[in-house]
């Protein structure tokens, strides 16, 4: 169990628990960590503590553990390669902040599976650097879903591919499946496949943002930036809380050869039918609705 923020003893409080430079690092067992979140959350500033931080520990095996009400993120993966993170359960409340359920950065070959992540933020967020990581048969609640970014702007190189994520289940999250990136970095998110989806009352199921910010100034239509590409969504079924279920989001640099194959969904409000709002995208689709306007079928 975690200090409390009146508790906390160090002046540093990013992290409550770090492992660094252990190859082989086996973390395993019955038990439970509790982050004792809600001391932080009211007027945390960014400086709340992860609860569990792995920095280079390559073929880390991380199984059955429970994760309770982290200040911040539960878990992050920080350049760890061969991973294995199976058999978790996270949970914190639906209004905790940036209580993410796992972070994974600069890390290839991840494998995360036969997990249940309800959080108040995203549930498995992919940062700059993440490559060839499988998340199967993973549970998401509440939170935002699976996010592919946020990715930077300032003129940062970037790059996420060989994603893959199959037989998940989103459940009365505000997101589904997102791909996030800021104007005015470069790199690429490529090689993307999201299959086998279940979802059971999305706000927003499919997001393809290329304009991440809230700052308006920010929100130029720009010819260079992170390139997205070569994305797929194949057989992803069920309802969403919107009308608008499906957001590709583009910028004038497009994003090219985005794939929709077998999705169907709906929205729960009374009278109305499911929208999809497409810009500045290339690609096809086949057996999808609702139909997706600027993608050739």
């Amino acid at each position: 169990m975690a200090p409390t923020k009146g508790s906390w003893l160090s002046d540093k409080t990013d992290r409550w628990i770090q492992f660094s430079d252990i190859d082989g690092l086996m973390v395993n067992g019955g038990g439970q960590f509790d982050g004792q979140g809600s001391s932080w959350w009211r007027d945390c500033q960014g400086n709340c503590p992860t609860a569990l931080f792995f920095q280079n520990c390559n073929g880390l095996q991380l199984r059955e553990m429970k994760h309770v009400n982290s200040a911040k993120n539960h878990i992050s993966i920080n350049s760890c390669n061969n991973a294995i993170i199976s058999d978790l359960h996270i949970i914190a409340p639906k209004n905790s902040p940036n209580t993410d359920g796992i972070d994974i950065t600069g890390s290839n070959n991840v494998l995360i599976q036969n997990s249940f992540i309800e959080t108040g933020y995203d549930c498995i967020a992919l940062n700059n650097g993440s490559t060839n990581i499988d998340i199967v048969d993973v549970t998401c609640g509440l939170g935002h879903g699976i996010s592919i970014g946020s990715l930077r702007e300032n003129g940062e190189f970037n790059l996420i591919e060989n994603i893959h994520v199959r037989n998940c289940l989103f459940k009365d999250t505000l997101y589904g499946m997102t791909i996030k990136t800021w104007q005015g970095g470069y790199g690429y998110v490529r090689d993307i496949t999201f299959e086998q989806i279940t979802l059971v009352g999305v706000n927003i199921p499919i997001i393809i943002d290329r304009y991440y910010t809230n700052l308006a100034s920010m929100r130029k239509n720009k010819l260079i930036g992170i390139k997205v590409s070569d994305v797929t969504f194949r057989e992803v079924h069920g309802t969403s809380a919107n009308e608008t279920v499906i957001i590709l989001n583009c910028s004038r640099s497009r994003c090219s050869n985005i794939t929709m194959e077998n999705v169907s969904m709906c929205t729960t409000i009374p009278g109305k039918e499911a929208e999809a709002f497409c810009e500045n995208v290339d690609g096809r689709f086949t057996n999808v609705v609702p139909t997706v306007s600027c993608l050739s079928n």
